[in-house]
C-alpha cells in the first residue's frame, strides 16, 4: 500500500470541541431590589394587619372575665348571646335582604346607563359623566335631612325599601362609570354583526354584549353589596324599629355609655365580617378582572 493510499484511509484526527464559555454572572439591576426588601415590609405589613383579627377572635371565644392570650378553652357563648338575646339574627336577614335588593337594583340600573353613555352620543353627555363625578365628592350626611322630609313624604320611613332607594342612588353614579368603560371595551362590530344577523338592538345586547360583561356586572355588584353591607349612616337615620335594624347599627347597640360587652361586640363583628369575606373569596378574580377592565379607557 502506497503512503498516498494509507493516507486516504486513515482516520482523521478527532478535534477537542472547546468548553461552553460560563455565562457571565449578571448584574443586579438599579430597580430590582434583594429579596429581603420586599419580604420584609410584606411581613411587617402582615403582623399588623393579622393581630386585630386574632385580638376579635380572642375576645370572640375565650371565656368571659379571662385574660389569657390563648382563646383556651374555647367557648361560643358570645355567639350564642348576640344572635338570639341581641336580635343578631333579625339584623342579618335584614342586611342581607338590603344587600342583595341593592345589589340588584345597583347593577341594572347601572347597566342601563353605562350602555348609553358607552354607545351613543347626545349634547349633555360631557356635562352628565362631570355631574356624576362630581357626584362622588359630595357626603351621604350632607342629604340626610333632604332624604328623610322625601321618604318621610312617601310614608317609607322605618322601612327597608328606604335604605335600599338611598344606597342604590349613591352606589350609581360610580358603578354606571364602571360599566360604560366596560362597555367601550367591547368591540362595537360584534352589535353590527349581530344585526346583520337579523338580531334587534336588546337581543345583540343580551347574546352577544351581555356575557362579556361578566367581570364588570360581578364587581359592581359586590361593590354595592359591600357598601349597603357595612352601610351605618342611613339605617340608623330611616329606620326606627329594632325588628328593622341592620348589623351596624345592632353593632353599635353592644356599646352603651357605661360599659362595652368585649365579647359580643367581638363575636358580632365576626358575624358582619363572615358574609363578606366568603363572597369576596369567591369573586376575587372576577372582582380584579371587572375593576381593571373598567378603569380602561376605551
Amino acid at each position: 500500500m502506497s503512503v498516498k493510499e494509507a493516507t486516504k484511509t486513515a482516520p482523521a484526527p478527532v478535534r477537542a470541541t472547546p468548553a461552553p464559555p460560563r455565562p457571565a454572572k449578571r448584574n443586579r439591576a438599579w430597580d430590582e431590589a434583594p429579596r429581603w426588601q420586599i419580604y420584609l415590609p410584606l411581613g411587617i405589613y402582615l403582623v399588623f394587619t393579622l393581630i386585630p383579627f386574632y385580638w376579635i377572635l380572642l375576645f370572640a371565644l375565650r371565656p368571659a372575665g379571662s385574660t389569657s392570650l390563648v382563646p383556651w378553652p374555647m367557648t361560643f357563648d358570645h355567639f350564642e348571646k348576640v344572635w338570639t338575646e341581641r336580635s343578631f339574627g333579625t339584623y342579618f336577614t335584614n342586611s342581607v335582604l338590603v344587600g342583595i335588593a341593592t345589589l340588584v337594583m345597583t347593577t341594572l340600573v347601572a347597566l342601563a346607563g353605562g350602555y348609553a353613555l358607552a354607545r351613543f352620543d347626545f349634547k349633555i353627555k360631557r356635562a352628565f359623566m362631570l355631574a356624576l363625578l362630581c357626584s362622588q365628592f359630595v357626603p351621604g350626611a350632607l342629604l340626610l335631612v333632604p332624604l328623610f322630609e322625601i321618604f318621610a313624604e312617601l310614608q317609607m320611613i322605618n322601612s327597608l325599601g328606604s335604605v335600599i332607594l338611598a344606597e342604590t342612588v349613591f352606589q350609581l353614579p360610580l358603578s354606571m362609570i364602571l360599566i360604560s368603560n366596560f362597555i367601550k371595551n367591547v368591540p362595537y362590530s360584534l352589535e353590527e354583526a349581530a344585526w346583520v344577523d337579523g338580531c334587534n338592538r336588546m337581543t345583540a345586547f343580551r347574546i352577544v354584549v351581555l356575557p362579556l360583561l361578566r367581570p364588570g356586572l360581578i364587581a359592581v355588584g359586590s361593590f354595592a353589596f359591600v357598601h349597603s353591607w357595612n352601610h351605618f349612616l342611613f339605617a340608623l337615620m330611616f329606620l326606627n324599629n329594632q325588628d328593622k335594624q341592620t348589623i351596624p347599627v345592632g353593632l353599635n347597640t353592644l356599646m352603651s355609655a357605661d360599659s362595652v360587652d368585649l365579647g359580643a361586640l367581638a363575636a358580632g363583628g365576626i358575624i358582619a365580617a363572615v358574609p363578606v369575606v366568603v363572597v369576596f373569596a369567591f369573586i376575587q378574580k372576577w372582582l380584579i378582572t371587572g375593576f381593571s377592565a373598567g378603569a380602561v379607557k376605551g
